[in-house]
């Protein structure tokens, strides 16, 4: 009867995989990912970790989620609510329903339900669908532990490599349901698992029966679903993580430049990627060195950077706060550095997996004296790698520390990108000591339009020079305590900053005549862009200004901000880039939307919350 099953054209759909953290959901989840993008689906995902290291097997806290958004066109967020759940043990269930659309298909391993699974998850009786309300008819409920336990009953492998194997038997399904090529699975799972060839062929195995059995049961659903590409400019793409987009731009930056790259760093949720992707990458003259602790991370790639490297150092928001006095001799000294921030959940330890924008007042003003620093924040996964890139540009061709924020959402989440030409990326030249120099450097010596100072690398004959913490005289490089000097090489550092020149920020949407404004920075314009089209979609008059360069802000921040009658500031913290912006623009009182969930914007909270400060559309009562 197969044959006979319905093929419906969808144009989005988005999936959510549950379970406890070691049911591989996340592998699951970036393979299904990874294949969508390779077909040439735009996609956006959202890897959703406990913030416990190990809670205990069957517990609410436990649960590890990956939602993946995938769509014709290009997808901005991973979805508000999925319209499929995988639900792997009841814990699942509890915890992750609420993330689901009420007409959802819930697929749930029956095998993981009993008396001691449901008693863990705090359900008060064995019925758990009328507990919680769910139509019988959405569930697919399938004894998948069983049916894995089956498929490789003659594999040799023991019982805990074989329960590893459950979440490929949910990927099948999954892929059934959606009519993706288990071809193009097998291949991620051959490379995955290139060393244990065997591992690989067994979860290919299970992928298969689970295919098989949406495909002979049909899986209580009466259509399959097929999501066709729209991709607009042809070209290689990847799915790729912002973690590692950044790596990317990182050597992409070096290469451009002519230098080696340098990352100093200490692991920390959730920016260790990073210095694991780098490390991988010894071929392309990257150096890494995983530090004893944070500052050693930072002063590790000052000592770098003072030798020529392109140098970099990675981190989250505990570790900028230990960084800050490192990040400082980078400020005082005019060295070039990249400082990544993977924002996540405070404070102290906070929500460690977890996302927030809560970090960037630390980043502006959060160190001891006059220490302006260039800020730039990513605005998604793909953006990371453009963004970092920005970064180093400016680091190298301004001789100044820059932060690039971005958050544990776009960090860890993905989307599918077009790899670049590295021919096409923008040039950077350092800006370094010239012959004429020679036998008369001084350290401080400035390029009169942009104040930025000259770069001499040691061991070059004719440039010898210190530098240090203790301010200097700006003229000869030595060591002074001179009111008037230092009071003007905090004026020439600061003004150095403010001169760096940078794109004017877009608007999008209603640009002529739009009654609201919504302004965002980061890792939120997907979500931000998505609220403002569906209140134009209802008729409302709405625009869109998203941040990318934090300081120095772009030229007609002011212009834009000033120009329509209503502007709110939207942000994943308390209201920080809104008191930013009412230090920097004169007049300017924003209305704000603020959260601190730890999770990404829901877009139909924001219409919903923003759509009184909106005059009905015409027609409407």
């Amino acid at each position: 009867m197969a044959e006979n099953l319905e093929v419906k054209e969808l144009d989005q759909v988005v999936v959510r995989f549950s379970g406890d953290s070691g049911d591989g959901m996340q592998l699951a989840g970036n393979i299904f990912s990874t294949v969508s993008a390779t077909v040439g689906n735009g996609i956006s995902t959202f890897p959703d970790y406990p913030a416990d290291i190990r809670a205990p097997q069957g517990s609410l806290t436990g649960v590890s989620g990956f939602q993946v958004h995938i769509g014709e066109g290009k997808v901005y967020t991973p979805g508000d609510l999925c319209d499929v759940l995988v639900a792997m043990n009841a814990a699942a269930l509890k915890t992750q329903y609420k993330y689901s659309k009420p007409q959802a298909t819930i697929i749930i391993d029956t095998d993981s339900f009993g008396p001691s699974d449901l008693k863990k998850a705090q359900f008060a009786t064995d019925d758990y669908l009328g507990e919680m309300g769910i139509d019988p008819d959405r569930v697919v409920q399938c004894p998948l532990t069983t049916m894995v336990k089956d498929c490789l009953a003659d594999s040799g492998m023991d019982n805990k490599a074989v329960l590893k194997c459950r979440n490929m038997f949910a990927l099948g399904l999954v892929c059934w349901l959606f009519n993706r090529d288990l071809d193009l699975v097998a291949i991620f799972l051959r490379e995955k698992f290139a060393k244990k060839p065997a591992i690989a062929e067994n979860n290919i195995k299970v992928v298969q029966a689970g295919y098989n059995y949406g495909h002979n049961v049909h899986a209580s659903v009466p259509a399959t679903y097929r999501i066709e590409s729209k991709t607009k400019v042809k070209g290689r793409y990847m799915d790729i993580t912002g973690n590692k987009a950044t790596a990317y731009g990182l050597i992409a930056a070096a290469e451009k430049a002519g230098l080696r790259l340098f990352l100093g760093s200490y692991p920390i949720t959730p920016a260790t990627d990073i210095l694991h992707e780098l490390s991988k990458h010894k071929s392309c003259g990257v150096m890494t060195v995983q530090c004893e602790d944070e500052i050693s991370g930072c002063a590790s790639a000052i000592g770098a950077s003072f030798a020529g490297a392109l140098a970099a150092t990675s981190t989250s928001g505990p570790g900028i706060c230990l960084k800050s006095e490192a990040m400082n001799l980078a400020v005082i000294d005019e060295l070039p550095l990249v400082i990544i921030d993977v924002q996540r959940g405070g404070p102290s330890t906070g929500l460690p997996t977890k996302s927030e924008q809560t970090d960037l007042l630390q980043v502006l003003y959060g160190r001891n004296g006059e220490s302006p620093m260039p800020v730039i924040a990513a605005t998604s996964p793909t953006n990371c790698f453009d963004a970092v890139y920005a970064a180093a540009k400016m680091a190298l061709e301004h001789l100044t520390p820059v932060v690039l924020l971005t958050d544990a959402f776009v960090a860890n989440g993905s989307a599918a990108w077009k790899l670049p030409d590295i021919a096409e990326l923008p040039e950077i030249h350092p800006h370094y000591a010239t012959e004429e120099m020679k036998g008369n450097y001084t350290p401080y010596r400035r390029d009169e339009e942009t104040l930025v100072r000259y770069w001499a690398i040691p061991g070059q004959e004719g440039y010898t020079h210190i530098l240090g913490g203790l301010e200097k005289d700006g003229k000869t490089g030595a060591i002074s305590t001179e009111p008037e000097n230092h009071n003007e090489m905090c004026h020439l550092r600061a003004e150095k900053v403010a001169r760096i020149p940078v794109p004017d920020v877009e608007v999008t949407g209603d640009v002529d005549d739009a009654e609201l404004l919504i302004v965002g920075f980061g890792g939120t314009y997907g979500h931000l862009y998505s609220a403002m089209e569906e209140l134009r979609a209802k008729g409302h008059k709405v625009a869109h200004a998203h941040f990318e360069f934090i300081n120095p802000l772009p030229a007609n921040t002011a212009e834009v901000l000033k120009k329509y009658p209503k502007v709110v500031v939207a942000e994943q913290n308390l209201g920080q880039f809104a008191a930013y912006l009412r230090t920097k623009v004169d007049g300017f009182v924003p209305y704000q939307y603020n959260e601190v969930k730890g999770q990404p914007f829901v877009v139909s909270e924001i219409v919903k919350t923003l759509a009184p400060l909106l005059t009905s559309p015409e027609g409407e009562e």
